[in-house]
């Protein structure tokens, strides 16, 4: 490794990665600010909300900065195969275009992702063994391996002539997590005697007392779980928790029924873990189809859709609407997951679907079927015991979290902390650790098959006609500027006591048109915009004094 010079920096940049959850895109940069090379750790999504991302599936870092340093980014490294930790990969690769990095597991899921967006054959692509290293201009990087609620979860240990980061991605103490080996206790020791410059550390249970439980223990209780129930079983859970799924099977085969899987997700995961070598032991699954021709008691589905996604697997069931799979009273839906913050009117709002239906409902809170990936205070204080980094620096999870993680670190005595936002340019080394910059940092919506700003003009009206309804103005004018048709009103999300104070209500709006109208000079008459925006002010008024909302107020004008 090269010796550093006297004007080099080592820095990390959190710009889809701290200070929120379901999100990640982290950049190391070394050499003097002018030349700095980088890398990237993780370039993952959170997930739209209907109540305020309308219309939108993924929500993407904005990598507008990285995108200006392209030619000095060596490579992209994947920790694992999480969405929040990959899922933007195959839309913002285009614009980083770095070769990139990852362990087969990870690199099946990748691969399925790039060959979606096709760039299956333009992204180069390379397999890490798990242990491995790789060597990347100044950065040599081993891939140490955590437990989590995924196969094959890698911290990154990050060797620069100014130090070593260790980089923790998502990780748990779990020691027996059934898929994948435990934790590497003896390379975590190596690296502290070694000395670790600084930790960047998943904060999102910093809340959380005591340790988050094993994969060993959910098996043995929904195995017990499954057994007792009578009609057909439907199991969800996140699909990438391979234990999860295998444990599903298993218990299915020890109640005598046979395994379906139903949901993309589901079925993608299931053959990625195949190809690796994964769950050779679990019994063969059955396709929908089959599975409608068994007796009730001999069944059990395995769904997408814990989360109340409404166009997963789970959701269509509950609604009645899937075209192979129904449930119906006697029957039984286990929840073997947790409700992601956000997600509780979903979730809940699931739960009603099936209990109206007579569905029987099993969930964490009602027995030991789920634990998290993420660690609990104890584990981060034995991860601090390990390392005894110099620098704490808390990632995942809300401002709160990155907060109280830094006062955790502060109680164990860790000689510096700070707590990034996104966009923070942290200079680790040398010196103190400091904020030294901000960088533009911010967020792009997957809207459809495009990317957009989340100001973008489709967005806003979305957000608008959500809340506020719309009102349309049609009207035709003549040669001599005078209106021969309408204005016709039509409104769209916006509610009277009955059809009669509706009348009156578009009657009161054709009115406030007309006189809009009316007002104008004529010259105005001549000018379609001006109609247009008088009218719009005028009906937005009135239809504020009736609905006491502002509607999205659209005025078509039709020159005859």
């Amino acid at each position: 490794m090269k010796r550093p010079a006297a004007d080099d920096e080592l820095v990390f940049l959190p710009l889809g990665g701290s200070g929120e959850i379901g999100m990640n895109l982290n950049a190391y940069g070394y050499g003097p600010p002018d030349a700095r090379q980088w890398i990237i750790v993780d370039i993952g999504v959170t997930f739209g909300r209907e109540d305020s991302t309308p219309g939108v599936d993924l929500i993407l870092p904005d990598p507008t900065f990285l995108e200006g340093e392209r030619d000095n980014i060596i490579a992209i490294v994947l920790t694992h195969a999480h969405e929040d930790h990959i899922g933007a990969l195959g839309w913002l690769w285009p614009r980083l275009k770095a070769p990139v990095y990852a362990t087969p597991f990870t690199a099946a899921l990748v691969r399925e992702k790039l060959r979606e967006r096709g760039l299956l054959e333009k992204v180069p692509l390379t397999e890490i063994p798990l242990k491995g290293r790789l060597n990347l201009g100044p950065f040599e990087i081993d891939f140490v391996t955590l437990t989590h609620s995924i196969p094959e979860p890698n911290g990154l240990a990050i060797r620069t002539p100014l130090g070593l980061v260790w980089h923790t991605g998502d990780w748990k103490i779990d020691p027996d997590p059934l898929i994948g080996e435990t934790t590497d206790e003896a390379k975590l020791r190596e690296m502290a005697d070694e000395g670790i410059l600084a930790m960047v550390c998943d904060s999102t249970n910093v809340f959380v007392e005591g340790t988050t439980g094993s994969e060993s223990d959910v098996r043995r209780k929904l195995t017990e779980v499954i057994g007792k129930c009578t009609g057909r079983v439907a199991v969800t859970a996140f699909a990438s928790n391979v234990a999860r799924v295998e444990t599903a099977l298993f218990a299915a085969r020890a109640a005598g029924r046979t395994p379906c899987l139903v949901g993309r997700s589901m079925h993608r995961i299931y053959h990625a873990a195949k190809g690796i070598g994964l769950l050779q032991d679990a019994p063969e699954v059955i396709d929908e189809e089959e599975a409608g021709t068994l007796p009730d008691a001999n069944v059990l589905f395995l769904c997408t859709g814990s989360q109340g996604e409404p166009r997963a697997a789970l959701s269509r069931i509950a609604k009645g609407d899937h075209r192979n799979v129904s449930l119906r009273g006697g029957d039984t839906v286990i929840f073997s997951s947790r409700v992601i913050p956000g997600n509780e009117t979903a979730i809940h709002a699931l739960y009603e679907d099936f209990l109206s239906r007579g569905v029987e409902l099993i969930t964490a809170d009602d027995h030991f079927i789920h634990v998290s990936g993420h660690p609990a205070r104890d584990e981060l204080k034995q991860m601090y015991q390990w390392a005894r980094p110099r620098i704490a620096i808390p990632v995942h999870g809300e401002t709160r979290h990155i907060r109280e993680h830094v006062k955790l670190a502060q109680a164990l005595q860790i000689p510096e902390t700070i707590a990034p936002k996104n966009g923070d340019l942290i200079r680790l080394a040398p010196g103190p650790v400091a904020l030294i910059d901000e960088v533009p940092s911010g967020r792009l919506y997957v809207d459809g098959s495009v990317l957009v700003e989340p100001d973008d003009d489709a967005i806003r009206d979305r957000k608008r006609l959500g809340a506020d309804g719309a009102v349309n103005i049609a009207l035709a004018v003549n040669a001599k500027n005078a209106v021969v048709a309408g204005p016709n009103v039509s409104v769209r999300g916006l509610t009277m006591p009955d059809d009669e104070d509706m009348d009156l209500a578009l009657e009161e709006l054709e009115r406030s048109a007309e006189a809009a109208y009316a007002k104008l000079s004529h010259a105005d008459r001549s000018d379609d915009d001006a109609i247009e925006g008088a009218v719009m002010r005028a009906v937005r008024k009135s239809a504020e004094k009736l609905w006491r909302k502002r509607p999205l107020v659209d005025v078509s004008v039709l020159r005859l």
